[in-house]
């Protein structure tokens, strides 16, 4: 009796197994975007922005009645893609700069998870705890939004989204709260290796992509974190830095305006199909 029991068990695993790989789209390319303020998407979205293709899409980061999505579920990409209330990032024209260019069998997808005035130190997987324990009320609100840790957060929604496809990329746009801190590149490598880490990617298949600060040329007030930014590929190998220059920005130096973001996007967008090879 036990033998059939085997041969059954058995062939339920390969059956099982086989239908875990069809759900995955090798076509479907994931990207990850943490960050502060402006990854989270701080200027307003404009009617030019409401037109996307179905083929750019985003993994909602937490319930948004009034968007009428939900959590952990895949939505065409028009913004906001963080949270309910945000606004236009570079993400949103990093995933139209994508499907713009590549095959139209691609898609791209895009998961967010960003908390404006944030340290680098919120998405360090071992020691969030002791940030957040500092960090001011309305932060603490922003973090609670994520379950109360982004990082995990982050990686149960990429989790998710490799039943249905294949991270390519991460994005990350943060450093105005660590202007100065040298030890920043560092930190940063933590976070990338963590995540590579919890979920099973190789280095050299995944890159990071990381956004300078608003320029100096624009008013920038932390455009001195740019130079430590700059070190980043030398602590990473597979980082690349994504210029600022001539992003348009906002009066308080810190956040750049929606024309800005489309920019800066492009060229987020345009530096991983150079790594692609379109």
């Amino acid at each position: 009796m036990k033998e059939p029991f085997k041969k059954i068990s058995l062939a339920l695993v390969i059956m099982a197994m086989g239908f875990s790989s069809q759900a995955q789209d090798k076509n479907f390319y994931i990207f990850l975007a943490f960050g502060q303020s402006n990854m989270e998407g701080a200027a307003k979205f404009e009617e030019q922005d409401m037109d996307v293709d179905p083929r750019f899409q985003v993994l909602q980061s937490i319930d948004c009645s009034g968007l009428d999505r939900q959590k952990g579920n895949w939505y065409p990409a028009v913004p906001p893609l963080t949270r309910c209330h945000t606004g236009l990032t570079p993400v949103d024209y990093f995933g139209r700069t994508l499907v713009k260019n590549l095959p139209d069998s691609i898609r791209v997808g895009v998961i967010n998870v960003s908390v404006g005035g944030c340290r680098i130190e919120l998405f360090e997987r071992d020691n969030y705890k002791a940030y957040v324990e500092t960090a001011p009320d309305w932060l603490k609100n922003m973090v609670k939004e994520y379950d109360g840790n982004p990082y995990h957060h982050l990686v149960a929604l990429a989790k998710t989204a490799q039943n249905d496809g294949v991270i390519k990329g991460i994005l990350l746009h943060q450093g105005e709260s660590n202007t100065g801190d040298k030890a920043w590149p560092q930190k940063v490598k933590g976070v990338y290796q963590n995540l590579l880490a919890d979920l099973g990617l190789a280095s050299e298949e995944v890159p990071l992509l990381a956004g300078e600060m608003v320029s100096a040329e624009q008013g920038g007030k932390c455009a001195s974190m740019n130079a430590i930014i700059a070190t980043l590929p030398e602590v990473i190998p597979n980082a690349h830095v994504i210029s600022s220059e001539d992003c348009e920005a906002v009066s308080d130096g810190l956040h750049f305006s929606a024309a800005g973001y489309r920019k800066l996007g492009r060229r987020y967008g345009a530096q991983m199909l150079s790594i692609i090879g379109k």
